[in-house]
Parts: C-alpha cells; structure tokens; sequence
C-alpha cells in the first residue's frame, strides 16, 4: 500500500488535473503517475523518462532497452518497475526469467547491475565491450537512462506505490536480486 495519500483529480492543481485528463484520454493512467501528480514538477521532471526511453531505444533497440530497463529495475528491487519490464520481456515473447540474451544485451544487464550495485566501480572492461557495439553518444545515452531507470525505481519503492491491477498476474514472476543481503 502507497505510503502517501492520493488526491482525487478534482484536488489536483490545474496543471496536474491537465495533464491527468490527457494520460485518462490517452488511457496512460498509472499508479506511479497518480502518485507523481501529486506535485507538477515532480511529475514534469520524472516524465522526462519517456524521452530518455525513445533515445535509448532508438540507440540499442526496443529487445536490448527492455532487458537493460528490467536489468536495473530487478537489481534495484523495484517490485512496480521490474512488472512493468517483465510485462514488456513477455510480450516481446521472452521468458523474463530464462531468455539467451546476445553478447551486446549482456553486456547491458552487466551495466544496469553494477549502476544500481556500485556505479563508481564500473569496469573499464565492460566499457570496452560495449564499445564494440555503440558509440561514446550511444553509451551516455544508456548510461543516462538508466540513471533515470534507478530514479524511478527509487521513488517508487521507498513511497511503496501500489501495483497496478494488470500487472498483479505476473507477481509471481518478479525475482528480486539478492545481493543486498550481505551488505551491512
């Protein structure tokens, strides 16, 4: 359950009420969004995600963004984010669990782990195997993204944001990584 009380949409600022009755037309209601409507800037400034989505999927690909998005988002242990990715994994017909990523999508989940893990320790190594396949924009780019991919999971679980409804049938699928459990 969200820690934060949801205002109905006749409570918003006008902005926030705007910009809710576009996403509701749209049908691109959310609960993160709900919850980010709360404060306009705060939704304006995380909503700058879909741009960094549409760079980084034009850089990589829609396959390899969404194994690096649900990289980041499982490393994290993000619940509302990985379903999210694991829905999208799904329905680009991969089993989120157990899929042959290439030598390039690799390399990407190798990255969106060590962001969330330790980003001052990335390898140079794993710079010098994802310079094989991008170039230095590309790179910020991903990098970039996935920056924002740790923001958003950030938000979302320290405000518990509550599932949405569609994505509850996959619970089941979410494997949070583990590597936090020996941190002290």
């Amino acid at each position: 359950m969200a820690r934060v009380h949801l205002k109905q949409p006749n409570e918003l600022t006008a902005e926030a009420k705007a910009a809710y009755e576009k996403l509701e037309a749209a049908g691109k209601v959310t609960n993160m969004k709900l919850v980010m409507l709360q404060d306009y800037g705060i939704y304006k400034a995380f909503m700058g995600w879909y741009d960094a989505w549409e760079s980084l999927e034009k850089a990589v690909g829609l396959r390899a963004a969404t194994i690096f998005a649900h990289s980041v988002s499982t490393t994290n242990g993000c619940l509302l984010c990985s379903l999210f990715f694991i829905s999208d994994l799904k329905a680009l017909g991969l089993d989120p669990n157990n899929f042959e990523a290439s030598e390039n999508e690799k390399l990407l989940q190798q990255l969106g782990q060590q962001i969330v893990k330790d980003p001052t320790k990335v390898p140079d190594e794993l710079f010098e195997g994802l310079r094989k396949f991008y170039t230095d924009e590309q790179i910020i780019i991903i990098v970039g993204f996935g920056a924002q991919m740790q923001a958003t999971n950030n938000f979302n679980s320290v405000l518990g944001v509550d599932i949405d409804k569609r994505l509850l049938p996959l619970k089941e699928l979410f494997k949070p990584a583990t590597w936090r459990e020996n941190i002290k």
